[in-house]
């Protein structure tokens, strides 16, 4: 499998891909490793997954290096990626044993009554390209702390940083036998659909979830799919710095190139500062660098896949066709790499695939609304649900409009980001399940009640 650079289009690498009797050996290697991984005392995982941080701590210029390589996200943004990914893992280490540990529930005289939490086994991830630290360590690492053993499927764009996130987690401790990586793209995949996994978690596109999902119903295991936005952001008329949340919401939009499940999609500003806010939000945009992701100061890299180019230029069009004013951008940059320029569209409706369509790239429609109500009605308008945002100087305004909204997150001036202490789920097209938070941990276990009467 050949690894190209976003930004150069050049080859880095080939690495070998797995195969039927690669996956399926990995499985039963991990399959009879499992039981023993379970009796390690969680304590005993616990400092191991500690140990796992600290080494990415101290490989990070390393490790941003080949994420960057690979997928194009400028180096800063690499560094972020890592270190935000050892913020989630301090919190899952650190509440680990409050939620995975023996629950009792009643206890009297001759009588227990308890919870076990039992780790589901061995389970499989098939993870992300556009956030590989993050969106993997939701799943491994509380995985791991419960008991599991993981077969870990990076995406064929984020192969190199797959296999250094297999190393460091072994060179922390964890055992040769209870995390293997699956090295390929579809046809792996489809391969480790057919193994008889104990669990399934999925990180990527709708249509792909909806798949998986599917193929393995009649398993009858736990499946989870973390899947795309459409997520809309509303800045209503009470506002008290233009300036700054324009600033804040640009970043919402492109940061990471706007490839981000929980990346500001679509905004709604209300008709009273729609004409100021989009002069500050263009000037906020023009004032950032293009260019070499490993260049300092850049802000906007590649795209990580090539095909995104034509996608972009496809939703940009039929915004045009359809009557949107294109304020800046629109085009492919017309050298070496994967380049779209930042592009910002006024005047859309519903009518346009930029307001409808995931956009995974940096392409935003911004449109103007009379009131709260239509501001409402327009964000309920989606297959989607992951986040929603409200920038508003009232709090009680923010949270009557969110909870009239369906998503599983809601944000109150602020957007695309994530907590580890909090659930991390998706509504309607963004999937099901939820990792982070005690949910998350939980997640990957199977409770089993006790009744105990001496």
């Amino acid at each position: 499998m050949k690894i190209i650079n976003p930004a150069t289009e050049e080859v880095i690498t080939e690495i070998p891909e797995d195969n039927k009797h690669s996956v399926e050996q990995k499985f039963q290697q991990l399959q009879a490793a499992q039981p023993s991984w379970q009796q390690v005392p969680l304590a005993e995982r616990t400092a191991i997954l500690k140990r796992f941080s600290e080494l990415l701590e101290k490989n990070i210029e390393h490790l941003a290096a080949v994420l960057t390589s690979e997928v194009g996200k400028p180096l800063q943004q690499s560094r972020n990626e890592i270190n935000g990914a050892r913020n989630r893992i301090k919190w899952l280490v650190e509440n680990a044993e409050k939620y995975l540990s023996d629950e009792t529930m009643f206890a009297d005289t001759g009588l227990e009554e308890k919870i076990v939490y039992e780790p589901l086994g061995v389970v499989c991830n098939i993870s992300a390209w556009n956030y590989p630290y993050l969106v993997g360590i939701n799943v491994f690492v509380s995985a791991l702390l419960a008991g599991n053993a993981v077969l870990y499927k990076p995406s064929e764009y984020a192969a190199l940083t797959g296999l250094e996130i297999e190393k460091l987690l072994k060179e922390a401790g964890v055992p040769q036998d209870i995390f293997h990586t699956a090295i390929g793209a579809k046809e792996v995949g489809e391969l480790l659909l057919e193994l008889p996994f104990d669990g399934y978690f999925f990180t990527g596109s709708y249509k792909t979830g909806k798949y998986i999902y599917e193929k393995v119903a009649p398993k009858m295991v736990p499946c989870q799919c973390e899947l795309g936005g459409k997520d809309p952001l509303y800045v209503a008329d009470d506002i008290g710095d233009v300036k700054a949340v324009a600033a804040g919401t640009a970043d919402g939009a492109f940061y990471n190139n706007g490839q981000s499940c929980c990346a500001v999609e679509r905004i709604y500003v209300h008709e009273r500062i729609y004409d100021a806010y989009i002069d500050a939000f263009t000037k906020e945009v023009q004032s950032w660098k293009i260019g070499q992701p490993t260049e300092e100061g850049v802000y906007i890299g590649p795209l990580s896949r090539k095909e995104q180019l034509y996608f972009l230029e496809q939703q940009v069009a039929d915004a045009l066709n359809k009557g949107a004013t294109l304020v800046i951008g629109g085009h492919r940059l017309n050298h070496k790499g994967y380049y779209f320029e930042p592009t910002v569209l006024a005047d859309v409706n519903h009518a346009m695939t930029v307001m409808k369509d995931e956009s995974f790239g940096p392409v935003i429609g911004i449109m103007k609304v009379a009131n709260d109500a239509e501001a409402i009605e327009l964000m309920q308008d989606t297959e989607y649900g992951l986040t929603a945002s409200v920038y508003s100087s009232d709090k009680s305004r923010a949270e009557n409009i969110l909870m009239q909204v369906n998503a599983g997150t809601g944000y109150w001036n602020c957007c695309d980001r994530v907590s580890a202490a909090l659930p991390w789920s998706g509504r309607k097209h963004s999937g099901f399940g939820a990792t982070l938070s005690h949910a998350g941990l939980r997640a990957f276990t199977k409770p089993k009640a006790y009744h105990l009467r001496s």
